[in-house]
Protein backbone atom coordinates (compact mmCIF):
# COMPACT_ATOMS: atom_id res chain seq x y z
CA UNK A 1 0.00 0.00 0.00
CA UNK A 2 1.20 3.52 -0.85
CA UNK A 3 0.37 7.00 0.42
CA UNK A 4 -0.35 10.04 -1.73
CA UNK A 5 0.10 13.29 0.19
CA UNK A 6 -1.25 16.52 -1.27
CA UNK A 7 1.00 19.52 -0.66
CA UNK A 8 0.46 21.58 -3.78
CA UNK A 9 -2.21 24.09 -2.72
CA UNK A 10 -1.61 27.83 -2.56
CA UNK A 11 -3.02 28.42 0.94
CA UNK A 12 -4.98 31.57 0.14
CA UNK A 13 -6.71 31.55 3.55
CA UNK A 14 -3.34 31.84 5.31
CA UNK A 15 -2.01 34.79 3.38
CA UNK A 16 0.25 36.73 3.71
CA UNK A 17 2.27 33.90 5.33
CA UNK A 18 1.72 31.66 2.33
CA UNK A 19 3.07 34.25 -0.09
CA UNK A 20 6.49 33.12 1.11
CA UNK A 21 5.90 29.73 2.73
CA UNK A 22 4.09 26.46 2.03
CA UNK A 23 0.95 26.23 4.16
CA UNK A 24 1.75 22.60 5.01
CA UNK A 25 5.00 23.72 6.67
CA UNK A 26 3.49 26.29 9.02
CA UNK A 27 4.11 24.75 12.45
CA UNK A 28 1.77 23.89 15.27
CA UNK A 29 3.51 23.21 18.58
CA UNK A 30 6.77 23.91 16.72
CA UNK A 31 6.32 21.12 14.17
CA UNK A 32 5.05 21.56 10.59
CA UNK A 33 1.56 20.16 10.01
CA UNK A 34 2.95 18.08 7.12
CA UNK A 35 5.27 16.28 9.54
CA UNK A 36 2.31 15.05 11.62
CA UNK A 37 0.83 13.67 8.38
CA UNK A 38 4.03 11.82 7.49
CA UNK A 39 4.34 10.43 11.01
CA UNK A 40 0.75 9.12 10.80
CA UNK A 41 1.55 7.38 7.53
CA UNK A 42 4.71 5.77 8.92
CA UNK A 43 2.85 4.63 12.05
CA UNK A 44 0.30 2.89 9.80
CA UNK A 45 3.07 0.77 8.30
CA UNK A 46 3.19 2.51 4.91
CA UNK A 47 6.66 3.32 3.64
CA UNK A 48 6.20 4.50 0.02
CA UNK A 49 4.96 8.08 -0.14
CA UNK A 50 4.35 10.33 -3.13
CA UNK A 51 3.99 14.03 -2.36
CA UNK A 52 2.06 16.16 -4.83
CA UNK A 53 3.86 19.51 -5.07
CA UNK A 54 3.28 22.79 -6.86
CA UNK A 55 4.88 26.22 -6.65
CA UNK A 56 6.27 25.58 -3.16
CA UNK A 57 8.03 22.36 -4.20
CA UNK A 58 11.57 23.55 -3.32
CA UNK A 59 10.53 24.36 0.25
CA UNK A 60 8.67 21.06 0.68
CA UNK A 61 11.66 19.12 -0.69
CA UNK A 62 14.08 20.96 1.60
CA UNK A 63 11.98 20.21 4.68
CA UNK A 64 11.12 16.55 3.98
CA UNK A 65 14.10 15.38 1.94
CA UNK A 66 14.04 11.72 0.98
CA UNK A 67 11.75 10.88 3.92
CA UNK A 68 14.39 8.92 5.79
CA UNK A 69 13.90 10.88 9.02
CA UNK A 70 10.34 9.56 9.11
CA UNK A 71 11.23 6.01 8.06
CA UNK A 72 9.72 6.67 4.62
CA UNK A 73 10.76 6.61 0.98
CA UNK A 74 9.46 9.85 -0.52
CA UNK A 75 9.03 10.74 -4.18
CA UNK A 76 7.85 14.13 -5.43
CA UNK A 77 5.14 14.43 -8.07
CA UNK A 78 4.77 17.87 -9.72
CA UNK A 79 1.23 19.09 -10.38
CA UNK A 80 0.77 21.79 -13.01
CA UNK A 81 -1.88 23.58 -10.93
CA UNK A 82 -4.16 22.72 -7.98
CA UNK A 83 -7.08 21.58 -10.14
CA UNK A 84 -8.85 19.35 -7.64
CA UNK A 85 -8.23 16.20 -5.63
CA UNK A 86 -9.27 13.93 -8.50
CA UNK A 87 -6.76 15.77 -10.70
CA UNK A 88 -4.06 14.95 -8.13
CA UNK A 89 -4.90 11.24 -8.48
CA UNK A 90 -4.70 11.56 -12.28
CA UNK A 91 -1.35 13.31 -11.94
CA UNK A 92 0.02 10.52 -9.76
CA UNK A 93 -1.31 7.67 -11.94
CA UNK A 94 2.06 6.34 -13.09
CA UNK A 95 3.57 6.51 -9.61
CA UNK A 96 0.57 4.80 -7.99
CA UNK A 97 0.42 1.96 -10.48
CA UNK A 98 -2.22 -0.58 -9.45
CA UNK A 99 -1.47 -0.39 -5.73
CA UNK A 100 -4.00 0.42 -3.05
CA UNK A 101 -3.32 3.81 -1.52
CA UNK A 102 -4.34 6.31 1.12
CA UNK A 103 -4.69 9.92 -0.02
CA UNK A 104 -3.96 12.33 2.83
CA UNK A 105 -4.29 16.11 2.54
CA UNK A 106 -1.06 17.62 3.78
CA UNK A 107 -2.72 20.36 5.83
CA UNK A 108 -5.06 18.08 7.81
CA UNK A 109 -4.59 17.01 11.41
CA UNK A 110 -6.22 13.89 12.85
CA UNK A 111 -5.72 13.07 16.51
CA UNK A 112 -4.84 9.41 16.95
CA UNK A 113 -3.60 8.94 13.41
CA UNK A 114 -4.91 6.60 10.69
CA UNK A 115 -3.51 3.20 11.67
CA UNK A 116 -6.82 1.62 12.69
CA UNK A 117 -8.54 2.79 9.50
CA UNK A 118 -5.69 1.61 7.26
CA UNK A 119 -5.65 -1.81 8.95
CA UNK A 120 -9.41 -2.21 8.38
CA UNK A 121 -9.05 -1.22 4.73
CA UNK A 122 -6.27 -3.74 4.19
CA UNK A 123 -8.45 -6.50 5.61
CA UNK A 124 -11.70 -5.68 3.81
CA UNK A 125 -10.52 -3.88 0.64
CA UNK A 126 -13.66 -2.00 -0.43
CA UNK A 127 -13.26 0.06 -3.61
CA UNK A 128 -13.10 3.21 -1.50
CA UNK A 129 -13.32 4.21 2.13
CA UNK A 130 -13.98 7.76 3.33
CA UNK A 131 -13.83 9.41 6.73
CA UNK A 132 -16.67 11.63 7.91
CA UNK A 133 -17.20 14.00 10.80
CA UNK A 134 -20.03 16.23 11.94
CA UNK A 135 -19.43 19.94 11.30
CA UNK A 136 -21.47 23.06 12.13
CA UNK A 137 -21.24 24.48 8.58
CA UNK A 138 -21.31 21.70 5.96
CA UNK A 139 -21.43 24.21 3.06
CA UNK A 140 -17.66 24.61 3.37
CA UNK A 141 -16.91 20.90 2.80
CA UNK A 142 -17.63 17.87 0.72
CA UNK A 143 -20.77 16.38 2.30
CA UNK A 144 -22.00 12.77 2.45
CA UNK A 145 -25.55 11.50 2.62
CA UNK A 146 -25.93 8.13 4.32
CA UNK A 147 -28.75 5.61 4.19
CA UNK A 148 -30.44 4.18 7.27
CA UNK A 149 -28.02 1.26 7.11
CA UNK A 150 -25.02 3.60 7.04
CA UNK A 151 -24.26 3.09 3.34
CA UNK A 152 -22.95 6.09 1.41
CA UNK A 153 -25.79 7.18 -0.90
CA UNK A 154 -24.50 10.45 -2.31
CA UNK A 155 -21.74 13.03 -2.05
CA UNK A 156 -21.65 16.69 -2.97
CA UNK A 157 -18.88 19.26 -2.90
CA UNK A 158 -19.61 22.44 -0.92
CA UNK A 159 -23.41 22.22 -1.37
CA UNK A 160 -25.61 25.28 -0.93
CA UNK A 161 -28.26 23.12 0.69
CA UNK A 162 -26.49 20.24 2.48
CA UNK A 163 -28.43 17.01 2.96
CA UNK A 164 -26.46 16.18 6.11
CA UNK A 165 -23.89 17.66 8.48
CA UNK A 166 -21.33 14.94 7.68
CA UNK A 167 -18.22 16.40 6.08
CA UNK A 168 -15.46 14.47 4.36
CA UNK A 169 -12.24 14.47 6.34
CA UNK A 170 -9.08 14.88 4.26
CA UNK A 171 -8.14 11.17 4.24
CA UNK A 172 -9.36 8.76 1.53
CA UNK A 173 -8.51 5.12 0.89
CA UNK A 174 -8.73 3.59 -2.58
CA UNK A 175 -8.07 0.51 -4.64
CA UNK A 176 -7.07 0.86 -8.29
CA UNK A 177 -10.77 1.19 -9.22
CA UNK A 178 -10.53 4.91 -8.46
CA UNK A 179 -8.42 5.48 -11.59
CA UNK A 180 -11.39 4.65 -13.77
CA UNK A 181 -13.53 7.00 -11.70
CA UNK A 182 -11.24 10.03 -11.94
CA UNK A 183 -11.01 9.58 -15.71
CA UNK A 184 -14.80 9.63 -15.94
CA UNK A 185 -15.48 12.94 -14.15
CA UNK A 186 -15.58 16.40 -15.70
CA UNK A 187 -14.62 19.74 -14.13
CA UNK A 188 -17.10 21.14 -11.63
CA UNK A 189 -18.58 24.63 -11.70
CA UNK A 190 -15.45 25.91 -9.96
CA UNK A 191 -13.24 24.34 -12.64
CA UNK A 192 -11.85 21.47 -10.59
CA UNK A 193 -11.95 17.69 -10.86
CA UNK A 194 -13.68 16.87 -7.59
CA UNK A 195 -12.93 13.68 -5.68
CA UNK A 196 -16.56 13.77 -4.49
CA UNK A 197 -17.65 13.37 -8.13
CA UNK A 198 -15.28 10.43 -8.54
CA UNK A 199 -16.67 8.82 -5.39
CA UNK A 200 -20.21 9.42 -6.64
CA UNK A 201 -19.27 7.70 -9.91
CA UNK A 202 -18.12 4.69 -7.88
CA UNK A 203 -21.42 4.63 -6.01
CA UNK A 204 -23.48 5.04 -9.20
CA UNK A 205 -21.65 2.15 -10.88
CA UNK A 206 -22.31 -0.18 -7.95
CA UNK A 207 -18.86 -0.12 -6.37
CA UNK A 208 -18.29 -0.64 -2.66
CA UNK A 209 -17.83 2.75 -0.97
CA UNK A 210 -17.71 2.66 2.82
CA UNK A 211 -17.37 5.27 5.51
CA UNK A 212 -16.18 5.69 9.07
CA UNK A 213 -17.17 8.52 11.37
CA UNK A 214 -14.27 10.27 13.04
CA UNK A 215 -15.29 10.94 16.61
CA UNK A 216 -11.92 12.25 17.75
CA UNK A 217 -10.22 15.52 16.97
CA UNK A 218 -9.85 16.57 13.32
CA UNK A 219 -9.00 19.89 11.72
CA UNK A 220 -8.27 21.26 8.29
CA UNK A 221 -5.59 23.81 9.20
CA UNK A 222 -6.46 26.08 6.31
CA UNK A 223 -6.99 29.26 8.33
CA UNK A 224 -5.48 30.98 11.35
CA UNK A 225 -8.28 30.10 13.78
CA UNK A 226 -7.95 26.39 12.99
CA UNK A 227 -4.15 26.53 13.21
CA UNK A 228 -4.43 28.01 16.69
CA UNK A 229 -6.98 25.39 17.72
CA UNK A 230 -4.73 22.54 16.59
CA UNK A 231 -1.84 24.21 18.40
CA UNK A 232 -3.88 24.12 21.60
CA UNK A 233 -4.80 20.47 21.06
CA UNK A 234 -1.20 19.35 20.53
CA UNK A 235 0.21 21.44 23.39
CA UNK A 236 -2.28 19.77 25.74
CA UNK A 237 -0.42 16.49 25.16
CA UNK A 238 3.00 17.88 26.12
CA UNK A 239 4.92 16.83 29.21
CA UNK A 240 7.24 19.29 30.94
CA UNK A 241 10.77 19.11 29.57
CA UNK A 242 13.53 21.64 30.20
CA UNK A 243 16.65 21.35 28.04
CA UNK A 244 17.49 25.04 27.90
CA UNK A 245 18.30 27.33 30.82
CA UNK A 246 15.88 28.93 33.27
CA UNK A 247 17.26 31.47 35.75
CA UNK A 248 16.31 31.63 39.41
CA UNK A 249 14.13 34.70 38.84
CA UNK A 250 11.88 32.83 36.40
CA UNK A 251 8.89 30.56 37.02
CA UNK A 252 7.52 27.66 34.99
CA UNK A 253 3.88 26.76 35.65
CA UNK A 254 2.24 23.63 34.24
CA UNK A 255 3.31 21.79 31.08
CA UNK A 256 6.24 23.76 29.71
CA UNK A 257 8.85 22.64 27.18
CA UNK A 258 12.08 24.62 26.94
CA UNK A 259 14.10 23.31 23.99
CA UNK A 260 17.92 23.14 23.83
CA UNK A 261 19.69 26.48 23.75
CA UNK A 262 16.62 28.45 24.83
CA UNK A 263 17.04 30.92 27.69
CA UNK A 264 14.36 32.07 30.11
CA UNK A 265 15.33 35.18 32.06
CA UNK A 266 13.16 36.93 34.69
CA UNK A 267 10.01 35.54 33.06
CA UNK A 268 6.94 33.49 33.88
CA UNK A 269 5.99 30.74 31.45
CA UNK A 270 2.53 29.22 31.86
CA UNK A 271 1.82 25.92 30.14
CA UNK A 272 0.91 24.32 27.96
CA UNK A 273 3.66 26.25 26.15
CA UNK A 274 6.79 25.47 24.16
CA UNK A 275 9.85 27.72 23.85
CA UNK A 276 11.90 26.78 20.81
CA UNK A 277 15.60 26.08 20.51
CA UNK A 278 17.93 29.09 20.86
CA UNK A 279 15.09 31.49 21.66
CA UNK A 280 15.45 34.05 24.42
CA UNK A 281 12.59 35.20 26.67
CA UNK A 282 13.40 38.10 28.98
CA UNK A 283 11.14 39.92 31.44
CA UNK A 284 8.02 38.47 29.81
CA UNK A 285 4.83 36.55 30.49
CA UNK A 286 4.32 33.68 28.04
CA UNK A 287 1.36 31.32 27.81
CA UNK A 288 -0.80 29.47 28.12
CA UNK A 289 -1.02 27.86 24.69
CA UNK A 290 1.93 29.69 23.16
CA UNK A 291 4.33 28.12 20.67
CA UNK A 292 7.53 30.14 20.31
CA UNK A 293 9.67 28.70 17.51
CA UNK A 294 13.47 28.63 17.27
CA UNK A 295 15.69 31.69 17.31
CA UNK A 296 13.02 34.07 18.58
CA UNK A 297 13.51 37.00 20.95
CA UNK A 298 10.77 38.07 23.34
CA UNK A 299 11.52 41.04 25.60
CA UNK A 300 9.19 42.74 28.12
CA UNK A 301 6.08 41.34 26.41
CA UNK A 302 3.03 39.17 27.01
CA UNK A 303 2.05 36.39 24.58
CA UNK A 304 -0.73 33.81 24.92
CA UNK A 305 -2.77 31.53 22.64
CA UNK A 306 -0.44 32.28 19.74
CA UNK A 307 2.07 30.82 17.30
CA UNK A 308 5.35 32.67 16.73
CA UNK A 309 7.53 31.44 13.87
CA UNK A 310 11.31 31.20 13.57
CA UNK A 311 13.42 34.27 14.20
CA UNK A 312 10.61 36.63 15.16
CA UNK A 313 11.26 39.47 17.63
CA UNK A 314 8.62 40.83 20.00
CA UNK A 315 9.82 43.73 22.10
CA UNK A 316 7.87 45.76 24.64
CA UNK A 317 4.38 44.66 23.60
CA UNK A 318 1.89 44.51 26.45
CA UNK A 319 -0.36 41.75 25.11
CA UNK A 320 -0.34 39.50 22.02
CA UNK A 321 -3.15 36.96 21.87
CA UNK A 322 -4.77 34.66 19.27
CA UNK A 323 -2.07 35.62 16.77
CA UNK A 324 0.12 33.99 14.14
CA UNK A 325 3.42 35.85 13.72
CA UNK A 326 5.61 35.04 10.73
CA UNK A 327 9.28 34.28 10.35
CA UNK A 328 11.70 37.12 11.16
CA UNK A 329 8.75 39.41 11.92
CA UNK A 330 9.29 42.32 14.29
CA UNK A 331 6.56 43.51 16.66
CA UNK A 332 7.17 46.64 18.76
CA UNK A 333 4.91 49.21 20.44
CA UNK A 334 3.92 52.48 18.80
CA UNK A 335 5.19 55.55 20.65
CA UNK A 336 2.55 58.02 19.48
CA UNK A 337 0.61 56.79 16.47
CA UNK A 338 0.32 53.34 14.91
CA UNK A 339 2.93 52.79 12.17
CA UNK A 340 2.10 49.79 10.00
CA UNK A 341 3.81 48.01 7.12
CA UNK A 342 1.29 45.36 6.13
CA UNK A 343 1.48 42.88 3.26
CA UNK A 344 -1.32 41.95 0.89
CA UNK A 345 -4.27 40.00 2.35
CA UNK A 346 -3.20 40.81 5.93
CA UNK A 347 -5.57 41.38 8.83
CA UNK A 348 -4.61 43.64 11.73
CA UNK A 349 -6.71 44.36 14.82
CA UNK A 350 -5.64 47.36 16.91
CA UNK A 351 -6.69 47.98 20.49
CA UNK A 352 -8.49 51.33 20.46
Amino acid sequence: MKALVLAGGSGTRLRPLTHTAAKQLIPVANKPVLFYVLEDIAAAGITEVGIIVGATAPEIRAAVGDGGRFGLQVDYIPQSAPLGLAHAVLTARDWLGDDDFVMYLGDNFIAGGITRIVDAFRRERPDAHILLTQVPDPTAFGVAELGDDGRVLALEEKPRHPKSDLALVGVYLFTRTVHEAVRAVVPSARGELEITDALQWLIDTGRDVRSTRVTGYWKDTGNVADMLEVNRSVLDTFVTRVEGTVDAASELIGQVVVEPGARIIRSRITGPTVIGADSTVTGSLIGPYASIASGCSVLDSEIAHSIVLDGARIDGVRRVEASLIGREAVVTPALAAHRLVIGDHSKVEILA
